[in-house]
């Protein structure tokens, strides 16, 4: 069997996961507060992947250092709140794209902490990128939808969350496997969001929620969360971060493909052009 087609193949498929995450994201936050829906999905992927844990360790409990702890709280916990209340205030089109510069974030980190080596192509792609979202805000009134400044920022802090945890996390990840780096993150994150998911669930009773927006979080919490995360992990140990980040590239083509196909959603020129010149300066600061 070639290891490496598997392990790309697996990354191709957590990006297809990643982009679905959009989607469901939309139908879940049509009847849950974003707080309320981060908190349920991520106590959801908790439970899911307790048997995991279970099945791989036993009673067995690790004696974890406090810095796989933190990195589970960024990598998944605030990540995941920034990008719910992100993609509550603005359009699906937005986040996707914005979300792509994630491979351009984890560059920047890691030349600033020295694993990466920073060229004038590398530097060329990234203002490439960063011109493309320029493009995309400045077609904003052609484009129209429910995009905001505030939404786009919370992705963009979203993708910095996720940014840090791939470049501070390589090192720790190679010192744990992947099912007790994501028990970790997700329990530690239940734990944490669960004042506000008690408060949350208060005031808007779970009973009210459709079936449908349910089936939504539990996509996300499975596919998007445990397995994606787990194949994520897995990916981490095995080649550079900036080589796995850079299959987010993927992601918006992905996300914006399935939000027409399922959600209706217009993608017009603005956004084609403006996405491609997004994906073209990741591209080039990748491959620099």
């Amino acid at each position: 069997m070639n290891k490496p087609a598997v392990l790309y193949a697996l990354i191709v498929l957590m990006v297809a996961f990643w982009a679905g995450n959009y989607i469901a994201g939309k139908i879940a936050l049509r009847e849950f507060p974003p707080l309320l829906l981060a908190g349920v999905r991520i106590a959801m992927a908790g439970i899911l992947i307790l048997p995991l844990y279970a099945w791989r360790h036993g009673a067995e409990l690790h004696s974890l250092e406090p810095r796989l702890v933190m990195l589970g709280l960024l990598g998944v916990t605030l990540n995941q709140v920034c990008f719910m209340i992100g993609l509550s205030l603005t359009s699906l089109a937005h986040a996707a794209l914005i979300n792509g510069l994630t491979p351009i974030l984890v560059l920047l980190l890691a030349y600033l902490r020295g694993l990466e080596r920073m060229t004038t192509r590398k530097v060329a792609g990234m203002i490439v990128a960063l011109a493309g979202v320029a493009l995309l805000k400045a077609l904003e009134p052609a484009i129209g939808g429910q995009a905001t400044w505030s939404g786009d920022s919370f992705i963009l802090c979203g993708a910095l969350c996720f940014a840090l945890f791939t470049v501070f996390g390589k090192e720790t990840a190679k010192r744990y496997d992947s099912i007790t780096l994501n028990t970790v993150a997700y329990v530690a994150g239940a734990i944490a969001l669960s004042p506000i998911t008690v408060w949350q669930a208060g005031r808007h009773p779970l009973a009210t929620i459709s079936a449908g927006a349910w089936m939504a979080v539990l996509y996300m919490a499975m596919f998007s969360s445990v397995v994606a995360y787990l194949i994520y992990y897995y990916a981490l140990t095995r080649i550079a971060a900036s080589r796995v980040a850079a299959f987010s590239y993927l992601q918006p083509v992905f996300a914006l493909g399935l939000g027409a196909a399922i959600l209706n959603e217009s993608i017009g020129a603005a956004e084609i052009g403006s996405g491609l010149v997004i994906l073209t300066g990741v591209y080039l600061a990748e491959r620099g």
